[in-house]
């Protein structure tokens, strides 16, 4: 994660500060990150660890899943005058990113459990390059869970492994094998085997039925669906067990602002 952050600092200022230069900044200051709305923190404590390696202070700030109203402060920073220049931008923007996953993931759990207290709101693999550590993150902080790490954390056949292979033989694994059926035939087929059941574009009526007769087959098969829009979780929940969703990563950012001074 420090390797990242160094990239997204460097990307920003890769020599120097030609502002700050000029104006000869020297001294201390101190950074507050105000929200100039509602929401739910996530990734501050990552932004502190570094400031603390590069011997800035950071007195306060909103930890993972803690929630926020206008006004509110998310971060705040203390040290070399120039050095806070140099980050507040890079900063306030990262916060306005995890924070608006946060936010949004938490909405969508809360839609979500009003209609399945149970039902465990899943993101996918469709991250940005460079910044899934910490989406990923963000989604835990707002409630949510992670739906795969990555292509070597678990087991998951598409339908476009089904394409390639045609039909699956009698498999085995220690972690949980997914399978995304092609047809209803072959969700039946495949009901036994699998641990995760994707279906993926069937509407909330198809899952009521189809469900609890998978479900007969494997009592601890669980029904996950994707390919949903977030307006319609409460539709789908009471019919699955995971809803697995990509629009967190795509919130729209916070509105944050900054606010440097010296001291």
């Amino acid at each position: 994660m420090m390797d990242l952050l160094d990239l997204y600092f460097y990307e920003d200022c890769p020599y120097q500060d030609e502002s700050a230069e000029l104006l000869k900044l020297e001294g201390r200051g101190k950074m507050r990150i105000l929200s100039r709305e509602n929401g739910t923190c996530a990734c501050a404590g990552e932004l502190a660890e570094y400031y603390e390696r590069k011997s800035l202070k950071t007195p306060n700030y909103l930890g993972d899943g803690e929630t926020f109203k206008p006004g509110d402060e998310i971060f705040e920073a203390e040290g070399d005058l120039k050095l806070l220049f140099r980050f507040w931008r890079v900063t306030q923007t990262f916060l306005t990113i995890t924070c608006a996953i946060a936010t949004k993931t938490a909405s969508m759990v809360s839609e979500g459990r009003k209609a399945n207290p149970d039902l465990i709101i899943a993101t996918s693999r469709k991250t940005h390059p460079g910044f899934r550590i910490f989406e990923m993150k963000a989604v835990r902080a707002g409630g949510g869970d992670i739906h795969r790490n990555s292509l070597s954390d678990s087991i998951q056949f598409s339908q476009n492994h089904l394409e390639a292979v045609g039909e699956l033989g009698k498999l085995r694994a220690v972690k949980k094998i997914e399978i995304e059926p092609r047809t209803r035939e072959e969700a039946f087929k495949y009901a036994e085997m699998a641990d995760i059941m994707l279906l993926d574009h069937l509407s909330p009526e198809e899952l009521q039925e189809l469900g609890p007769e998978l479900k007969k087959l494997n009592s601890k098969l669980e029904l996950a669906v994707g390919g949903i829009e977030a307006k319609k979780i409460p539709e789908y929940a009471p019919f699955v067990d995971i809803i697995v969703i990509s629009a967190p990563y795509y919130a729209k950012p916070l509105d944050f602002t900054t606010k440097i001074n010296r001291i």
